[in-house]
């Protein structure tokens, strides 16, 4: 590690500043905002995010007990936490949108072959959201319950690095089927879906897309069965069927045929039932698929729960004000790779 440097401005160094500033001109981001640049403010944010810190009080006193150090982390200007609040409040979000982007498409390839324990040549996508709770008082536009607010993140992630390709963030009212309409299926990948995403009609879109789904199915979804395939059970496996869609509505909104699997997971005693219209792949493979989802449960975990007490628990003798200055024994550093997304 170098010890001329902080470990910020190391991490920093790997950030496209000219891609930045591409995403800053194109939505004119610095033309009416003199006090704060938005590279100071992303710097600030990412300083932040990567620290744990709880408030914009919280990051301002940080930053100043370090003040001598702000210029060699790449800042260019104080933080006061009223002109951090006016930039979050008025800075144009699509710059850092357009940005995280251009991040996710540098990150992917780096990727792209990590194991996942499927031998699969396709990209396997999770979908799935988190609702996060939020004062009604501040945020009144996120209405959720009659003295609740929320929101809700849908993400798409790609199983392979659990990088997210595609976050879109709602009210909690929202129901997460109608994020299918925000997707483009991209021909040869899976995409792995929970009950809350059962609608044939845009799963049909999946099909016309030479795309794959694997969604678990509801009980009172009617299925009229046409084969049966040979299984052995001793996998798991308790059927394999092709199937069609009994109700009328539903044959004319989705009119190919289904597969359905049925699999007995003994580390829970439960009998799962699955729907793709991938009928290549054997039946245990799209079971695993199915178990590949729970990846993304793991990503909104380390991404939305961290206290400062957890913090404290794995930053060993890092002080908490300054954990990105001086050098990281090697206990700590993959943990921090591994919450680098806890907020």
């Amino acid at each position: 590690m170098n010890a001329g440097r902080t470990v910020f401005s190391q991490l920093i160094a790997h950030l496209s500043h000219s891609e930045f500033q591409k995403c800053v001109r194109r939505y004119g981001g610095d033309r009416y905002h003199r006090s704060l640049s938005c590279w100071d403010q992303y710097l600030a944010m990412a300083f932040a995010q990567l620290t744990y810190r709880e408030s914009l009080r919280d990051i301002e006193a940080c930053l100043r007990s370090m003040g001598g150090k702000l210029y060699h982390m790449g800042f260019r200007s104080k933080i006061p936490r009223s002109t951090l609040a006016v930039a979050n409040e008025t800075h144009n979000w699509r710059i850092f949108a357009d940005f995280a982007q251009y991040l996710i498409g540098i990150a992917r390839p780096l990727h792209a072959e990590d194991p996942i324990g499927l031998e699969l040549d396709h990209t396997i996508y999770a979908l799935d959201s988190t609702t996060i709770d939020l004062c009604l008082s501040l945020f009144p536009w996120a209405k959720f319950r009659q003295h609740k607010a929320a929101v809700k993140v849908h993400t798409l992630l790609d199983l392979h690095g659990s990088i997210p390709a595609f976050i879109h963030i709602t009210d909690g009212k929202v129901h997460d089927v109608n994020i299918l309409d925000e997707i483009l299926p991209e021909a040869g990948a899976f995409y792995v879906m929970d009950r809350a995403y059962v609608d044939f009609e845009r799963l049909y879109v999946f099909t016309l897309c030479s795309a794959f789904f694997v969604v678990r199915t509801k009980e009172n979804i009617l299925l009229e069965r046409r084969y049966s395939h040979p299984v052995d059970q001793n996998t798991g496996v308790r059927s394999d069927q092709t199937v069609i869609l009994a109700p009328i509505e539903s044959a004319k909104v989705y009119p190919d045929i289904l597969r359905r699997v049925s699999f007995y997971d003994v580390e829970t005693d439960k009998r799962l039932k699955f729907l793709t219209n991938n009928f290549a792949l054997p039946a245990l493979t799209i079971a695993q698929i199915y178990k590949s989802r729970w990846q993304v449960e793991l990503f909104f975990d380390y991404s939305t729960w961290c206290t400062p007490s957890y913090v404290m628990a794995f930053q060993g003798r890092v002080v908490l004000n300054r954990p990105l200055l001086g050098s990281l024994d090697g206990s700590v550093r993959p943990y921090i790779a591994q919450r680098l997304l806890c907020a």
